[in-house]
């Protein structure tokens, strides 16, 4: 019989693939021995396989361009790292070797780009595409870009109030975005996004506060789905709709030329993904180019922001099962030397599945499992694959070490799961005070700890303030 753990991954996908190899017993990751990084720096750990960053940038980059020059798309791709999935020096000093932009989604973000000018990673070449809700601290960090000279900013508004809030800080002429308010997939919780401005309100908003406005010349227009880029009736239905209000806003507005499609480009959740990416772009590349010619109005230049496609499959997280516990005839629970809630916050707060295999060990004999984390929360645990309703593991053996790798996890973890003290789009921890009352019942309050500035929260992201 084929009893192997081997046995049961080479018979359940295609194997090997081009980041997973076998040396003998243990799994190779991009060539990379895991069991040699796991003798030399133990567990838990986490990494981060830089060269797989620029990989996917410029995979991305060749399947734009190849669409274009299919379809005889006249006009230009502009790659954006979407920040929001990682912000961590490192991710940026890779991502930027390859002459793509910057989208942000908060004030502190502003820091971040700042530092990377001054450390020449990004020049006055680069777009900064400021999207989110934007209030005074956002506001003024982009209107200090803008005054000093980067006149390829280009904040993005999201409601009607937006564009006052910055033509009172910003000096002279600049450029902005208009987001759209996508209706959301019918199974969701809201029928729209709460982010942008509503499909039917574009037209009127912009005849109102912009056609006559010489301080502001509208360049861009964002289109983003929550679910992502996908092969769906719902994606391509939005899609068309968008480019309806890109062509009636066009024929008022000569100075726009940009369509921004967001990100939402997947990453491998399971040996078994599936995804055609090139498809997809001559698809899109296909229909903006279609609506266009109709309407007979000049194609967009593309931007796209590219988070998790980026980051997403260039890290990992590898643990040890130190002990297994049968619960009852039918459980086993396989505990780690860490916690999902801490390290892979995903697993638990939105049931995401990443690509998890044995890192050791495959010529032994597997073993259907649960894993449980360290914490004492019934939550801690990981209990099923994308493809399958329960994990397999090569037999507990207290003898035998046994090393787990969960993979792609690059995108969100460390900030979800509050790394250092940071957090989701960099949003600062709020000032929180003591409140108490004396013997005589009069209240009393102190601060026990003042809200995060910019410097705390680049230092732990490895930036020196500039």
């Amino acid at each position: 019989m084929n009893t192997k753990y081997f046995d049961l991954i080479n018979q359940t996908f295609y194997f090997p693939q081009e980041e997973f190899t076998l040396n003998k017993d243990n799994l190779q990751f991009h060539q990379i021995d895991l069991m040699k990084i796991v003798e030399q720096y133990g567990t838990p750990l986490k990494f981060t396989y830089l060269p797989q960053i620029s990989n996917n940038i410029n995979r991305a980059k060749g399947w734009f361009r190849k669409a274009m020059e299919k379809n005889k798309y006249d006009a230009k791709y502009y790659y954006c790292y979407c920040t929001k999935s990682s912000h961590f020096s490192f991710i940026m000093n890779e991502a930027f070797k390859n002459n793509i932009h910057i989208e942000t989604s908060s004030a502190f973000d502003i820091d971040i780009v700042e530092n990377l000018m001054a450390e020449g990673k990004i020049n006055k070449n680069t777009y900064v595409v400021c999207n989110g809700f934007k209030r005074e601290q956002y506001i003024e960090n982009i209107a200090r870009l803008i005054n000093n000279g980067h006149n390829k900013t280009i904040p993005v508004i999201d409601n009607y109030e937006e564009l006052d809030l910055l033509q009172e800080k910003i000096d002279g002429k600049f450029k902005i975005g208009i987001r759209i308010a996508a209706e959301e997939e019918p199974k969701f919780e809201f029928y729209t996004s709460r982010l942008g401005i509503g499909y039917k309100n574009i037209v009127p908003f912009y005849r109102k506060q912009i056609e006559e406005n010489k301080n502001v010349e509208l360049k861009m227009l964002h289109f983003f789905i929550n679910t992502g880029i996908r092969d769906t009736a719902y994606y391509w239905n939005e899609l068309l709709k968008c480019m309806k209000v890109y062509v009636a806003l066009k024929k008022e507005c000569p100075t726009l030329d940009s369509l921004n499609i967001g990100g939402g480009f997947p990453i491998k959740n399971s040996l078994a993904f599936e995804y055609d990416y090139q498809y997809m772009i001559d698809e899109i590349i296909n229909q903006i180019k279609i609506s266009c010619e109709e309407a007979e109005v000049d194609v967009p230049n593309i931007f796209t922001e590219f988070g998790s496609f980026t980051v997403g499959e260039s890290g990992g997280a590898i643990y040890q099962v130190l002990y297994q516990k049968q619960q009852n005839d039918r459980e086993k629970w396989n505990m780690i030397d860490s916690s999902f809630i801490t390290t892979l916050p995903d697993t638990w707060a939105i049931n995401k599945r990443f690509v998890m295999l044995a890192i050791n060990r495959w010529n032994d004999t597997y073993e259907r499992v649960l894993l449980g984390g360290l914490t004492c929360d019934s939550d801690d645990y990981y209990n099923s694959e994308q493809n399958m309703n329960a994990v397999y593991l090569p037999k507990y053996n207290k003898e035998k070490p046994l090393y787990i790798g969960f993979f792609n996890t690059g995108a969100y973890q460390e900030t979800i799961g509050g790394f250092g003290g940071l957090h989701h789009c960099l949003i600062p921890q709020p000032k929180h005070i003591l409140i108490d009352r004396d013997e005589n019942g009069i209240l009393a309050t102190e601060v026990f700890s003042e809200q995060q500035s910019a410097e705390q929260v680049l230092s732990i992201l490895g930036y020196e303030k500039k």
